[in-house]
């Protein structure tokens, strides 16, 4: 954590000021075209370090953020965007990265790094038992199947955890951990004063190869960083009424 931004413990909470949050919200929008206005490393840095404080499945953290610096890069990643405004005009790039195969290796650094002297007995339990059978599909994913069937069995007559059971629900677990970081991550920079846009539209094929990306890797989005221009937000904004999304049960 940058010296700027020390951590929060629990029993020292500051007050908030829920306006300033709104105007954030608010005034975040996806943001197609940037100035030549360059967005300084220290801000990344710490729009970073606020991005990697989302909240996660079981705390094991499956993301990672590539910061894109290599003007070669750069260019080789624009192209795989397809070229769009707003890969080509951002300041800053950012690959936010899902990995489905860390989870092995996160278990291991809870304990080791924790922050604490003492690791409580349901967080030592947690992730050197619970966990690593959670997580774990085995070869060919056939304890995958076998827990699938098993919980399968046991749900008929009570709840319990159902998943991830094969390499598609693996992945999605860990993309829906990485999109939270990433909307910390867009709201940071607003906070900043900066704008950003999220891209889904790339070729995923060339952008992996490109930045190397290990076989568990799956790309969520490109983020694109920098001032709005003036012609940067190409539409006004639409959001249907609240009564069609908002259910009460």
């Amino acid at each position: 954590m940058d010296k700027a931004m020390p951590a929060i413990r629990p029993e020292a909470l500051p007050e908030i000021d829920a306006r300033e949050f709104i105007k954030v919200v608010q005034s975040r929008r996806s943001v197609r075209r940037f100035t030549d206005e360059p967005v300084p490393d220290e801000i990344v840095d710490q729009c970073l370090d606020l991005a990697m404080l989302a909240p996660n499945s079981c705390n094991l953290q499956p993301w990672e953020f590539y910061w894109i610096k290599t003007d070669s890069v750069k260019e080789k990643i624009v192209e795989a965007c397809l070229g769009q405004n707003a890969a080509r005009t951002s300041q800053q790039l950012i690959a936010v990265v899902a990995r489905t195969g860390t989870w092995r290796k996160h278990c291991e650094q809870q304990l080791t790094e924790w922050p604490d002297e003492k690791i409580p007995k349901i967080i030592d339990t947690f992730y050197k038992r619970v966990a690593p059978f959670q997580y774990a599909l085995g070869p060919f994913g056939v304890l995958g199947y076998a827990k699938k069937a098993f919980y399968g069995v046991i749900g008929l007559t009570r709840p319990v955890p159902r998943g991830p059971y094969s390499a598609a629900e693996m992945r999605e677990w860990a993309v829906k951990s990485t999109a939270l970081a990433s909307e910390n991550l867009m709201l940071a920079f607003r906070a900043f004063g900066y704008d950003s846009c999220p891209m889904e539209g790339f070729d995923a094929v060339r952008a992996r190869k490109i930045l190397k990306l290990p076989k568990d890797a799956e790309i969520v989005m490109f983020v694109g960083v920098g001032k709005r221009a003036e012609n940067g937000i190409y539409n006004s904004r639409l959001r249907f009424s609240r009564e069609q999304f908002i259910k009460h049960v």
